[in-house]
């Protein structure tokens, strides 16, 4: 297969805004849905990419569209819903752009960036698109740089801005990747404001907001995710720079004014979860990551980490703005790497490449989340192209215990998603692996189940949804 034939396949996902569809039964295309498969999946993602004839400029800026699945009975039925944000209601009304984005400079001019920035409000249009964690009474799509968005848990109707019962102000930020300690069920997240404050939270399994802490960092922070690691949360600080000139003109866009510091390196914070108070600081090589996979303590006191890493920031972010193009021109490399470091130093102790295949999107059996795990699972790019230039093309399964490989093969112009991991009701050891994947052969969407220690076998069930979903980026499984 060409790399022109590959990349028309794949980038055929994106040649419309994503359509929403009411609650419905969902086809069988093969196998069966195993009866103990009860719950929901969520999965958050852009699913606008223009307006009239106005194009978004970097994958980041879509409206956030989410999709459910219910399983229950050995059935299942889809749902898709845009998420109603503020901007994206006022721009569905006027019929264009009305706010800057991570890859688009406000049209309303530098005045109303200022205005914004001075009044506490979301700088950036809340897009709603990246993320969603499930409450028991609510679910949150999540956004970069400003409030979650709060869903119904059934109907995705947009429910409104979440401010956490008045706790946060207006604009604070909270990640797109808060974890929860399956022990506990405390959740932690982060937040980087527009003053380059590092915020940290501590909440309670409904939501309740019981410790909230503001940290200023001497390095203009760009910190997309974190690690739980027991007692610790882990968080890797890349030597990213901001042209705050250029930003505060308003002459670029916020994706445009980013830099890398090549001789600068990576800073290493180490934070107690209970306190949210500073254990260590330190700095080791540069690199640049989006996503870790899980962390744990040892018994000698030193923490495990494995996370994807990239050579630098620029790479991958170009690679991430021309992916809806369809004309991907810039290859991005990141790989799985494993990382011992000492808390108390928050020195690293070892850092070793797990594995040379290029990927992204790691994830955990959930119930392992900070605690010592066996199993990585994550999206791989096929091995004939060239390393990093295309989307994904199969599953894998790392086994840190042998160092074995077992992957799920997708077809030639089958694509998936981030895979997420769901434990068996009567057995948390065991479970499934869980996808949506683009079928660019009949140009559709389906759901994939995989058992999860059987990917090199053929799907448990595939289920046909009735519009095509835009790859998407994080999702989360509610069981019920």
């Amino acid at each position: 297969m060409t790399a022109t034939l590959s990349r028309a396949a794949w980038a055929s996902n994106f040649s419309q805004n994503a359509v929403e569809f009411d609650r419905t039964g969902l086809e069988l295309i093969s196998g069966q849905i195993p009866a103990a498969l009860k719950g929901s999946l969520y999965r958050n993602g852009p699913g606008r990419f223009s307006r009239g004839r106005e194009e978004i400029g970097h994958w980041f800026d879509g409206d956030g569209a989410i999709l459910a699945v219910h399983f229950g009975e050995g059935k299942a039925e889809g749902l898709y819903r845009y998420v109603q944000t503020q901007g994206y209601t006022e721009e569905e009304e006027a019929g264009r752009y009305l706010y800057g984005n991570y890859g688009m400079v406000d049209p309303q001019g530098v005045w109303h960036y200022w205005k914004s920035l001075f009044s506490q409000n979301d700088v950036l249009k809340n897009a709603a698109n990246t993320s969603v964690i499930a409450l028991p009474d609510r679910l949150l799509a999540l956004w970069e740089a400003g409030h979650p968005y709060a869903l119904n848990l059934e109907n995705l109707a947009t429910l409104g801005r979440e401010d956490f019962g008045g706790a946060f102000q207006p604009g604070q930020p909270f990640s797109a990747h808060p974890l929860r300690d399956p022990l506990t069920g405390e959740i932690f997240s982060i937040g980087v404001d527009f003053q380059f404050n590092l915020n940290l939270y501590r909440l309670d399994g409904q939501g309740n907001l019981l410790k909230h802490r503001r940290l200023k960092l001497s390095r203009t922070p760009f910190c997309h995710s974190f690690c739980l690691a027991g007692r610790y949360l882990i968080l890797f600080l890349p030597p990213i720079t901001l042209n705050q000139f250029s930003l505060l003109l308003g002459n670029v866009a916020y994706a445009d004014a980013l830099g890398w510091d090549a001789e600068g390196g990576t800073k290493v914070l180490v934070i107690d979860r209970q306190t949210l108070e500073i254990v260590s600081e330190g700095e080791t090589e540069s690199w640049f990551q989006w996503h870790y996979g899980n962390g744990c303590e040892l018994e000698d006191g030193n923490v495990r980490l494995d996370f994807v890493r990239f050579s630098d920031f620029a790479q991958t972010n170009e690679y991430l703005r021309e992916v809806p193009t369809g004309a991907v021109k810039t290859s991005t490399n990141g790989q799985l790497w494993q990382a011992i470091l000492n808390p108390q130093t928050a020195k690293i102790v070892e850092l070793t490449k797990v594995l040379d295949r290029s990927g992204e999107f790691p994830v955990v059996n959930p119930q392992r989340t900070g605690q010592p795990w066996r199993y990585t699972y994550m999206a791989l790019q096929r091995p004939a192209v060239i390393l990093g230039s295309q989307w994904f093309g199969e599953i894998a399964r790392i086994d840190y215990h042998t160092g074995d490989v077992i992957t799920a093969k997708l077809g030639e112009y089958q694509y998936p998603v981030e895979p997420l991991y769901i434990p068996h009701p009567d057995d948390g050891d065991r479970g499934w692996i869980i996808t949506v994947v683009y079928d660019g052969d009949r140009h559709g969407s389906e759901v994939w189940l995989w058992d999860a220690d059987r990917l090199q076998e053929e799907p448990i069930c595939r289920l046909a949804l009735p519009e095509v979903i835009p790859f998407s980026f994080h999702g989360t499984w509610r069981s019920t």
